[in-house]
This record gives C-alpha cells, sequence and structure tokens, in this order.
C-alpha cells in the first residue's frame, strides 16, 4: 500500500546557497548529507506531516544517472517519491496491473554527523511517474523529527503535486496500477474520467494520495475565431500554447508544480517571496490554506 506523498525533489546548483535561499523564505533547512553512489548530497525541509523537500545537488555530471538529463535545463522541480508500507509488495501489487516497476533497489545517504541512512527504491519506467522510497533504516533517521519542521512561513507540508503530460488518458491508467486504484471502487475521484477545459483544451485528472492530491494535465486546444475584413469574413484557428505546453515541448513529461500547505492566517513577510521563481530556483509553489481541525 501506498501511504502519501513522501518527498520532492529540487535540482539546485549550488547547495549552501540554496540552503540560504530557502532558510531566507521561511523554511527550516537542514544539511542531509552525502548519497551511498557518491554523485549527489542533498539539504531537506522536513513538514510536520512527513514529508519533506530535497533540495539536490550533483557532485559531477552523471549522464546515464537517473536525474542527469536535468542538469541540462536548469534548476527546479525534477521528481517525487510515493511512501510504500512495503516495496516489495508495491512492485508486486502494481505488475498484477501490468505496469512494471524496476527494484526494489538499494539507496543509502550519509548524514553529516556519520549516520548511515538506508532505503529501497522502486523506479517507474515512465517519467510521469513518482518513484516509490521505502525505509529500510528507521525513518526517523531519514525524515529528522522534532523543531526541524517547524517553519517561519507556517507551512506544514505538502498539498499536492502537477505534473505535465502527454497523453493523459495512458497516465491515468498507469496511475490507477501504480496506486492499486482499480481495487477501489469506492473512491469516486480515482473513477473519475479526466476533466476538460473546452475554453483552454486542456484535460486535467486528479487522483488523491493520502491528504495531497496529484493532478495531471494535458494542455493543448484550438482557439477559433472570425477575421473581419470589411465585408468579408474569414475563419480562423490558432493552437493555445502556456507554460504547461512550453514545458513539456522542452522538458518532456514531468513534475510542474507544488502545492503547500500553509497555517492560517499566512505570514506576510515571506508569501510574496515563496512566489518568485527566483528565491525558489525555480519552483512553481502554490500555497493552500490548511483545512481547519
Amino acid at each position: 500500500m501506498i501511504s502519501m506523498i513522501d518527498h520532492v525533489v529540487i535540482l539546485v546548483r549550488d547547495l549552501e546557497q540554496a540552503m540560504q535561499a530557502y532558510t531566507d523564505l521561511g523554511f527550516t533547512v537542514q544539511a542531509g548529507g552525502t548519497h551511498a553512489d557518491g554523485i549527489t548530497r542533498n539539504a531537506l525541509i522536513v513538514f510536520a506531516d512527513g514529508s519533506y523537500l530535497e533540495l539536490l545537488h550533483f557532485l559531477h555530471t552523471a549522464p546515464q544517472h537517473r536525474w542527469g538529463r536535468h542538469l541540462a535545463y536548469g534548476e527546479g522541480l525534477i521528481d517525487y517519491a510515493l511512501l510504500p508500507t512495503d516495496t516489495t509488495a508495491a512492485i508486486a501489487t502494481a505488475l498484477q496491473h501490468g505496469l512494471t516497476l524496476a527494484g526494489p533497489l538499494a539507496g543509502g545517504r550519509l548524514r553529516p554527523d556519520g549516520q548511515q541512512v538506508a532505503w529501497e527504491m522502486a523506479l517507474p519506467p515512465t517519467p510521469d511517474l513518482p518513484f516509490l522510497c521505502g525505509d529500510v533504516t528507521p525513518r526517523y533517521l531519514r525524515v529528522a523529527e522534532g523543531d526541524v519542521r517547524i517553519h517561519a512561513n507556517g507551512v506544514q507540508g505538502i498539498a499536492g503535486v502537477t505534473l505535465a503530460v502527454p497523453e493523459i488518458g495512458a497516465s491515468v491508467q498507469r496511475y490507477r496500477a501504480l496506486l492499486d486504484l482499480p481495487h477501489h471502487p469506492a473512491s469516486p475521484t480515482a473513477q473519475m474520467p479526466p476533466l476538460v477545459i473546452p475554453e483552454l483544451g486542456a484535460q486535467i485528472a486528479m487522483l488523491p494520495i493520502g491528504q495531497a492530491v496529484v493532478m495531471l494535465v494535458q494542455p493543448g486546444g484550438v482557439l477559433s475565431f472570425t477575421a473581419l475584413d470589411d465585408d468579408a469574413s474569414t475563419p480562423m484557428s490558432v493552437p493555445l500554447r502556456g507554460p504547461v505546453s512550453a514545458f513539456l515541448e522542452t522538458r518532456g513529461a514531468g513534475l510542474y508544480g507544488l502545492a503547500l500547505w500553509q497555517q492560517s492566517p499566512p505570514n506576510p513577510r515571506y508569501n510574496h517571496r515563496l512566489h518568485d521563481l527566483g528565491r525558489t530556483h525555480g519552483v512553481r509553489i502554490e500555497l493552500v490554506p490548511l483545512p481547519e481541525q
């Protein structure tokens, strides 16, 4: 079973500079350490709901790495992970529904204090899907507890992610296989077909994962109009293009936006900064008021 969004990965060019930038955005940032492959190191921003943001820095170019291709596009969102209760079982369940995940694969990180952290992963066959990340060592060693989960900007957790996809129907089927949704007919949102926004020509599907939502967006459509020239009228049409279309053309399918739960009332000192792509290192952040308990 997959219980929640585990973390979101943000590629940064300079880790120390990014750590300071996110501190200035009102986050409590902690050094993570160097990964076992020696290719990347990270810093973490852990939330009250147990999810976190990972600021990831490549120590050297690595074309063969899962995220190596993103170095050519610059900083920003590059991937996200789901937390399974049992990685091996999640792989088997996905396979029963026709989705093949690579794994379980060993992962690990050496923290700055010398503590070794271990987990196991399952990697998806297509970039519209997340990877799975399940703990081997106790979770608190990877995802710290205590005061590091308190943030001056009031952010409490991950409310959702948005992914740009070229064929939403195929992506929805892959997510249903990954999340084992065919066996949960009681979830109306999971069974709902993609929504269409005629004015924009976009299709949108929303899939719940724990307290968060994954939104898939397939841009497209045509704007039709009539051009008037003196007494003549000529039907015309132009393709609709927006930032999601440009993202797909440049980077292909993948993580486009991030929504974060924020306690009310919001802190005006930080909110305008959290919408500044320069300060967030290219991450599109939406703030969602935390529901009252």
